[in-house]
């Protein structure tokens, strides 16, 4: 089977690595795919942005930049229609953006059906965080978008249910959480040996992986290990961000700058290495439609997992069964899961290995997400119900 994985992100971060992943399985499974997308994102640095485009949308008005990011799709469609002439693929395989309307035109010139991968709904998020100029253009492209595809894959049941609320039949969805490679996690070192290696030797770890902001919340935990140093706690920050330079001055003002480590960025196939080291992994909380990747990497590793009790979160922890979680709304209670895992070796490892035995469970791989797609692109091509 011939896939034409199209996309339009100009970041590689947690995005590029989604498309890495889905690629890589799809390849496994014995398809080909033909990329079609920005090439300079895979020239970036990972944690960057690519090219020209980030520096336009830092300095072009808002209602300009998103008439360009319309506009974009005219030049994209050309190209894509050029390679599904060259390839004569099976499909078209999305990653959904705002604004990216060219693979729902490609559909209807050339009759391949269009599978649409939607990781968040982002009109809200940008209305929410960035600020859009033109939302009734927006919502008409995100609702092209949604409507306009045979399938659409969704990291969670409640986005899912969003994107139904705007019209799309429940039979063209399909819930796909993010998952991981087993290939990754299956050398792992012995979590002894793993905090060793980082200098960490007897104590207890608490981790977190990925780009690091305030709302995160670990400035909390920081003034956690400064209450309770007859725990011996240490925190291990695998990645970088903003909040970086707080988090550090925060440590020294406890005292206990020896006791929090920020690795940098690293790259992704040496992140397992040091997820073997966590006693406790940190899941903060996230937005309500989120699938985290982080989250699924963690189980992999075996980590006693400290999360907070959202829906989307619910669709894959069970409280006391593969993790702890917390209240989002009230702080205190991710207080108290953490210090009830760091007083209880059994408990830690009782639901590290059960949040192992979830990966396995309930098929939180990215074969398995490609196979639902191969399995959906025969279906099409039988005569399955479709977009209209």
């Amino acid at each position: 089977m011939k896939i034409l994985y199209h996309h339009r992100i100009g970041s590689k971060d947690g995005q590029y690595v989604h498309i890495a992943e889905m690629i890589h399985a799809l390849e496994q499974e014995g398809a080909e795919v033909i990329v079609v997308g920005p090439a300079t994102v895979a020239r970036a640095s990972f944690g960057g942005q690519a090219g020209w485009v980030a520096q336009l949308k830092k300095r072009l008005p808002g209602a300009l930049y998103e008439l360009l990011e319309l506009g974009y799709s005219l030049f994209d469609y050309r190209r894509l229609s050029r390679a599904i002439a060259a390839h004569r693929p099976d499909a078209i395989y999305e990653r959904y953006n705002l604004y990216f309307v060219s693979g729902v035109w490609a559909r209807r010139r050339h009759g391949l059906p269009l599978l649409l991968e939607v990781n968040a709904p982002l009109l809200d998020e940008r209305s929410r965080y960035g600020g859009l100029a033109l939302k009734r253009l927006a919502r008409w492209s995100e609702r092209l978008a949604w409507r306009g595809a045979d399938r659409v894959f969704t990291v969670t049941r409640v986005l899912a249910g969003r994107i139904a609320a705007e019209g799309v039949p429940e039979a063209r969805l399909r819930v796909t959480p993010n998952g991981i490679d087993p290939a990754r996690f299956a050398a792992l070192p012995a979590r002894e040996q793993a905090r060793q290696r980082l200098g960490l030797n007897a104590r207890l770890v608490l981790g977190f992986t990925g780009f690091v902001r305030e709302w995160h919340g670990l400035d909390s935990v920081i003034d956690l290990l400064a209450a309770h140093p007859e725990l011996d706690l240490h925190l291990l920050l695998v990645g970088d961000g903003p909040a970086r330079e707080g988090l550090e001055r925060r440590a020294a003002e406890h005292g206990i700058a020896a006791r929090v480590t920020f690795t940098g960025l690293v790259e992704r196939e040496h992140v397992p290495e040091y997820l073997a080291a966590f006693d406790i992994a940190l899941q903060p909380a996230v937005v309500p439609y989120a699938s985290p990747l982080k989250l699924f990497e963690y189980l992999a590793a075996g980590c006693a997992v400290v999360a907070p009790s959202s829906a989307n979160i619910r669709e894959v922890l069970d409280d006391g069964v593969n993790a702890l979680l917390f209240d989002p709304d009230h702080p205190d209670t991710r207080r108290e899961a953490i210090l009830r895992l760091a007083a209880d070796a059994d408990l830690r490892q009782r639901l590290g290995a059960a949040a192992q035995a979830t990966i396995a469970a309930r098929h939180l791989t990215w074969r398995a997400n490609a196979r639902a797609v191969l399995r959906d692109i025969e279906d099409l091509h039988t005569g399955q119900e479709g977009a209209g």
